[in-house]
């Protein structure tokens, strides 16, 4: 009985050991650094929507963008290398120089890609002027740069260099909210 106790002890201090707190993920130290995650998009262009499953992963010298349905098939990738950019959709491949003449030609509306892998991590992108305002946790809450105006409405912490988790992006008749539920190292 007393070996059962002891066996009972270890196992609850070994489960507490295992217990987690929530985390706070916190923006890369550069500005191009990699990342990843899962999410969800919303696109509203010119009266229709569209929504869509995303799964975003991002190297220096690469990009792979999912854009899956409800049931988790993918609708189209994007993948963007030094090559290019090019989008499988409909059992077809399409390349181009760059994402958002892609997206716009084949899936009726302009993923900014270019900036995007800055904002999704709530930095300006490298290279042209950005306007910024702070909210009262010195975390950016809106970014416009390139003709677009980004709104961030929620971040992972409090903490001003945590990542955001909503954030929504507009330009002339396009609107794109993005909802990330899961960040990755």
């Amino acid at each position: 009985m007393r070996q059962l106790r002891f066996f009972l002890l270890v196992a609850l201090l070994s489960l507490v050991g295992c217990a987690s707190k929530p985390v706070v993920v916190q923006r890369p130290v550069h500005a191009d650094a990699p990342f990843a995650f899962n999410g969800r998009v919303a696109i509203k262009h010119d009266g229709e929507r569209q929504s869509a499953g995303l799964r975003w992963e991002h190297g220096a010298a690469e990009d792979s963008v999912l854009l899956l349905a409800p049931l988790g098939q993918t609708v189209a990738s994007i993948h963007r290398d030094s090559q290019g950019v090019t989008l499988e959709a409909s059992g077809k491949q399409y390349v181009a120089q760059d994402a958002e003449t892609l997206t716009r030609k084949i899936l009726g509306w302009e993923l900014p890609l270019s900036g995007l892998r800055y904002w999704v991590t709530a930095l300006p992108a490298n290279g042209t002027v950005a306007d910024i305002q702070r909210d009262a946790n010195g975390q950016i809450s809106v970014l416009r740069q390139d003709g677009w105006e980004i709104v961030y409405s929620q971040y992972s912490s409090t903490a001003t260099d945590s990542l955001p988790l909503r954030f929504v992006l507009q330009r002339e008749h396009l609107e794109i909210k993005v909802f990330i539920d899961e960040w990755e190292r």
